[in-house]
């Protein structure tokens, strides 16, 4: 696949307003040369590429069957089973501390980043600072990612000019944004070193701790499908990611889950364009916490599924090695 360079032009946010206030916050807050942050600030460039991404997210754009199908295939799931047999001592490990299935962990990696394959094009210094700058709509989330970018490639020794990652500034195996990178990596090899962007072991610990953090609940279920029908306007379908209902409010409605006993848990339907036709799924606290890694249920059901598949994927490894094993 042939990637372009994303277009980019100068834009000399050192002298704007904003970017002065911003060397001055640097300055002054946190202890930073002022001739150093405005140098990162007049290297910067404003990109149209990451303003036209950032307005039209896939998320938003695709029906659940058009969005599957980027991520639900053979070769994703093969190489994911191949990843994590790779580190399977990582994950193994990863499970045990953090209670996080490590087919869940590897469906993170394997959506964010086709499991370290593909990081990301853009510097994430322009992704930053053209979102804190030139996109109002978000601009103060941005500016503070670029704040915490800035202290966290200090913390890292790294080259804040050199660091690339997605058009909204995450970067590494997991692609965590700098407030995540700076909140939640956790060195996992034993080598004194958070290294997301390129230690694997690193990124698979993070993950985990990033997922136990959020309150994950081991052993909990995430989403089931359901048969039965509800219409688009139903007040069953919610539309807030966290669930604002129980397993007894479907169950009263005529729907029969079986994952849950528990009729007070919280609970959330969602109903998907799927390439067959609607699909109603009903989805619980760990679907949730899936959410708080991207805000959106077409990336927690992809992560979801993708899980469920590299987990038969190597239930189907472990069963043929045993054959060929046998006399």
């Amino acid at each position: 696949m042939l990637l372009l360079a994303p277009q980019v032009y100068g834009k000399g946010y050192d002298t704007s307003l904003e970017g002065r206030a911003f060397v001055d916050e640097m300055e002054t807050k946190y202890g930073f040369e002022g001739d150093r942050v405005k140098a990162l600030l007049a290297d910067a460039a404003r990109s149209d590429d990451i303003l036209e991404s950032i307005r039209r997210p896939a998320e938003r754009t695709l029906t659940w069957g058009e969005y599957r199908k980027i991520f639900i295939k053979p070769e994703r799931v093969e190489q994911g089973a191949a990843f994590l047999r790779k580190h399977e001592e990582a994950f193994a490990r990863a499970e045990a501390e953090f209670g996080v299935p490590a087919t869940v962990i590897a469906g993170i990696i394997g959506v964010e980043t086709w499991y370290g394959n593909y990081k990301g094009k853009y510097r994430v210094l322009d992704a930053l600072a053209t979102l804190a700058f030139d996109y109002p709509p978000r601009s103060r989330f941005f500016r503070s990612e670029l704040v915490q970018y800035l202290l966290m490639t200090r913390e890292q020794g790294l080259d804040p000019l050199a660091v690339k990652g997605s058009y909204a500034g995450a970067m590494g195996y997991g692609q965590f944004i700098s407030s995540s990178y700076r909140n939640f990596a956790i060195d996992f090899d034993g080598d004194d070193i958070a290294d997301l962007l390129g230690n694997p072991v690193d990124a698979i610990g993070s993950v985990a701790n990033y997922f136990s953090a959020h309150h994950w609940h081991p052993d909990g279920p995430v989403a089931e499908p359901l048969d039965g029908q509800l219409p688009a306007d139903s007040p069953l379908l919610t539309g807030e990611l966290k669930p604002q209902l129980t397993v007894s409010d479907y169950r009263n409605a005529g729907l029969t889950p079986e994952l849950v006993d528990d009729r007070s848990s919280p609970a959330r339907a969602i109903l998907l364009e799927g390439k067959d036709g609607p699909e109603l799924w009903l989805t619980y606290h760990n679907f949730y916490v899936i959410t708080r890694y991207n805000h959106s249920h077409l990336y927690a059901m992809a992560v979801f599924e993708l899980a469920g598949e590299l987990g038969r994927a190597l239930d189907k490894h472990e069963n043929n090695s045993e054959q060929t094993q046998e006399p």
